[in-house]
């Protein structure tokens, strides 16, 4: 039995599987509240004791988590977590354990994901010895890429999402000076993730100013009849999506737009620093939510505009994971490899 985790800034997935010649089967999962813990220990003792199974029953263990790696111990980005394999081995009497990247560890999952876990942006024309990437917008946002070596995908992590985010029309400048004015710099992750929506969302609005919050809090001064009254900061991104799905507010409709747009700049730029021939995938819990934002034609087109290699772009392919617990399945995936 394989025992693997998904830790991310808002929830954590933790799954018992199947060893299998290459897709790990799904016993249970388990969806935790990241930060009702103080780490990840009594979450686990927490999950087993539910299921009933004995540490000495679990094979090998690889968590995907939302952070900087080095040594086996990764200090999360948007969590004050530190996870260390070695405490987490000795704490829950584990063995084999493994912490990777959550991007890494959704990588993992590119190889035995079903064609109808995927929906197609791009068909291009993909190249079996080719190298691939994974890009997904969440609570933060993480980028990952595969090596083709013999014919074999090695995932590498990456902390791209923390790379400096490159504006490319006059729209985006101002919305890049803006951005600087309240974080001093402005990350990739700044616009393409959930709070980055919300910040696009206070530009178009013209929201920041003396009311602003704090980044952290995610709330804008006010809001549009579009979105409304939101109680829960949380919930803003959601609720700016429908507003701009729905036709409510042309601001909101701009919001997204942005965001898409970004996106769609941000892989090709991945795509083009991984020569990403196999395919670029797009993850995460946003992209899946917003299909019919990606469908206008607006991802893939700023994915394109790459000259002078807009022709080479135009042949990767490029799909959205719709599995949602890709990136738990990538760490059951690795966790089979290393039992």
């Amino acid at each position: 039995m394989l025992l693997a985790a998904d830790v991310g800034g808002t929830k954590t997935l933790l799954g018992l599987f199947q060893q299998a010649p290459e897709r790990p089967a799904t016993i249970e999962v388990g969806e935790f509240t990241t930060l009702d813990y103080d780490n990840v220990i009594p979450m686990i003792r927490e999950f087993l004791r539910a299921e009933g199974v004995e540490p000495r029953a679990i094979a090998a263990v690889t968590f995907g988590v939302a952070g900087a790696v080095t040594d086996q111990v990764a200090r999360l980005t948007n969590v004050p977590w530190l996870v260390d394999a070695s405490a987490i081995s000795q704490a829950a009497n584990l063995r084999h354990v493994h912490i990777l990247n959550d991007l890494e560890a959704m990588a993992h999952s590119v190889a035995v994901l079903e064609p109808s876990e995927l929906k197609i942006l791009q068909h291009g024309v993909a190249q079996p010895g080719g190298n691939a990437a994974v890009i997904a917008a969440g609570t933060g946002l993480g980028e990952a890429f595969l090596h083709n070596v013999d014919g074999r995908f090695l995932p590498g992590a990456t902390e791209a999402g923390h790379a400096d985010w490159g504006a490319r029309t006059p729209r985006e400048i101002e919305m890049l000076a803006a951005l600087t004015r309240v974080y001093g710099r402005c990350s990739v992750e700044h616009v393409i993730s959930g709070p980055g929506l919300v910040n696009i969302y206070q530009f178009t609005h013209d929201a920041f100013g003396s009311q602003y919050l704090s980044p952290a809090a995610l709330m804008p001064a006010r809001t549009c009849e579009g979105v409304g009254t939101v109680a829960d900061p949380a919930d803003l991104p959601a609720t700016i999506s429908r507003s701009a799905l729905e036709g409510r507010c042309a601001r909101c409709r701009e919001s997204l737009e942005l965001f898409v747009t970004a996106y769609g700049a941000e892989a090709g730029n991945l795509a083009l620093r991984t020569v990403a021939t196999a395919g670029v995938y797009v993850g995460g819990g946003i992209a899946p939510k917003i299909l019919p934002a990606f469908d206008s034609g607006r991802f893939v087109d700023a994915f394109r505009s790459k000259e002078p290699l807009s022709d080479f772009v135009a042949t990767i392919p490029i799909a959205v994971i719709l599995n949602p617990e890709a990136g738990l399945l990538g760490a059951a995936v690795h966790a089979n490899a290393s039992a």
